[in-house]
């Protein structure tokens, strides 16, 4: 699965750190590919009227939305740990979540029309995302917190046995080298879960001696004109880059785990209008010679495997004794997935849960991480976390979800998602009318892979709630955005008044 393609995940890489001091005087550098979740706390942390420093290790903010046209390299597997090029995003994503849910909670995510280098669409290319981060960025003056080109390599307590916690961190700029090590009182880490690729165990793979790659590394068609490839896994990611490789490549096979399962309306719409897109079941075994094996013992002789089989958690920098580890991709262990019991409330996590509205969810977990380290909220007693976590861990094995899920709230506990920031932070609850929105895009999604972003047959229900939407949050976004300018203004009132007539009529 490549980066920013799977519903309402925070897609974002690198290390985020939020270090600051008990007399609100910032010291540190963390390393930040900034995005939404780490945003999202870095702007509760300052509300909370905490000093911050977030370090970003690319030269702009944006994480995954910040589009690198550069790979690993002589590493497309990105095996490495970590990987040297952070960004997973491929040049002809589009979004397949409705802008209309993906806002912060006070910054919604509106279609600037008539504006150069914007894309209005309900389900824009990944640049418009990354505009609407750096805005957000410059709406809230972030950037005077935000150091570029760092990378954090080491996270480690000063003193652990001491009663006072505090965090050493060692960091690099990137640009002339220069290291350097603080000591923070607390930290956040916001890393994200798409940069360090996750590959499978296939019966030949070190012998295969053609192109393997992780979708890691995929950014444009061109390299694959006329091959022949194959490719491992056909999650959401998988079908989107299927349908990218179909333009220019000879033949594109997807493998499935069960193909039964995978064959969905959307993927039976793909394979009857596209003729070089194929169905199988998962690989056997790869040959030296170019044969690709396939479970049911049919084969293709290929050009190049391509794993989309997803990302890991992975944080090389954080030392913590092994007091927090990660197992089959659950972080462990992490009371309601932010807090390190053992070193909870110095030490927390923002980000980690997949299949979350995003940024609302984030938001949450940043409020509540930050009136934690106020003082305004307290945590359970340590033992009390450990057991919670247990119980949640024998909840999710009774229920016979996999270890490897553990992170999953959307799509195992969807309500557990709605009720998180009413539960900790009196955060409120997404309306109802957003909830229906986003159930008819994965209907949708599910339905007609190739064109559901293009459909417009919302409820009257929905169409009510954009009609307030538009010119409610348009309103508000226009009186606090610095960065519009008159012209801007206007196109955005112009839009939120069209959108009202459509909505009306």
């Amino acid at each position: 699965m490549a980066a920013a393609a799977e519903h309402f995940v925070d897609e974002g890489s690198g290390l985020a750190v939020y270090l600051f001091d008990s007399l609100g005087v910032q010291h540190g550098k963390p390393l930040y590919n900034q995005r939404r979740s780490g945003m999202a706390a870095a702007r509760e942390l300052r509300r909370e009227g905490h000093a911050i420093t977030v370090m970003e290790q690319s030269a702009d903010v944006g994480g995954q939305w910040l589009y690198d046209p550069r790979t690993d390299g002589d590493d497309p597997l990105g095996a490495a740990v970590p990987v040297r090029v952070p960004g997973s995003m491929y040049a002809c994503l589009r979004l397949i979540s409705p802008r209309e849910a993906m806002g912060f909670s006070d910054f919604q995510f509106l279609p600037r029309h008539g504006v150069a280098g914007r894309d209005p669409r309900r389900y824009p290319v990944h640049r418009e995302m990354y505009c609407y981060l750096r805005d957000f960025c410059d709406v809230f003056g972030l950037m005077d917190a935000v150091r570029l080109n760092t990378r954090v390599l080491r996270v480690a307590e000063t003193m652990p046995a001491s009663s006072t916690r505090q965090w050493a961190v060692r960091s690099v700029q990137l640009c002339d080298g220069d290291e350097k090590e603080e000591v923070f009182d607390a930290v956040v880490v916001a890393t994200g879960h798409y940069s360090q690729p996750k590959l499978p165990r296939i019966k030949g793979m070190e012998e295969w001696l053609r192109r393997q790659m992780h979708s890691h590394s995929y950014r444009t068609p061109d390299p694959f004109r006329g091959e022949v490839v194959v490719m491992v896994g056909c999650g959401d990611s998988g079908k989107d880059i299927a349908l990218d490789l179909r333009r220019v490549a000879k033949e594109v096979h997807l493998t499935a785990k069960s193909t039964e399962e995978a064959m969905t309306p959307a993927m039976s719409k793909m394979l009857a209008n596209h003729a070089n897109l194929h169905l199988h079941p998962q690989i056997d075994q790869l040959h030296a010679d170019g044969r690709v094996v396939f479970a049911d013992g049919s084969s293709v002789v290929a050009d190049t495997v391509m794993y989309c089989t997803g990302y890991t958690y992975s944080f090389p920098f954080l030392d913590t004794g092994g007091a927090v580890t990660v197992d089959d991709n659950r972080v462990s262990p992490l009371f309601e997935h932010v807090f390190p019991p053992s070193l909870a409330p110095s030490l927390s996590f923002v980000g980690v849960p997949r299949k979350v509205l995003i940024p609302w969810f984030f938001e949450a977990q940043g409020k509540w991480v930050a009136q934690v380290l106020s003082g305004r909220r307290a945590l359970p007693p340590v033992e009390e976390m450990l057991r919670s976590v247990e119980e949640h861990y024998r909840a999710r094995e009774a229920a016979g979800v996999p270890k490897k899920y553990t992170h999953d709230i959307g799509g195992v506990e969807p309500l557990k998602m709605y009720e998180f920031g009413e539960k900790y932070c009196d955060f409120p609850r997404i309306e109802n009318w957003q909830r229906e929105l986003i159930l008819s895009c994965i209907a949708g999604m599910n339905e007609d892979m190739e064109n559901f972003r293009d459909r417009t047959d919302d409820s009257d229900n929905v169409r009510k709630g954009l009609q307030t939407w538009h010119s409610l949050a348009a309103s508000a976004q226009a009186q606090d955005d610095k960065k519009v300018t008159v012209k801007d203004l206007a196109a955005i009132q112009v839009d939120s008044q069209a959108m009202t007539k459509l909505l009306v009529n």
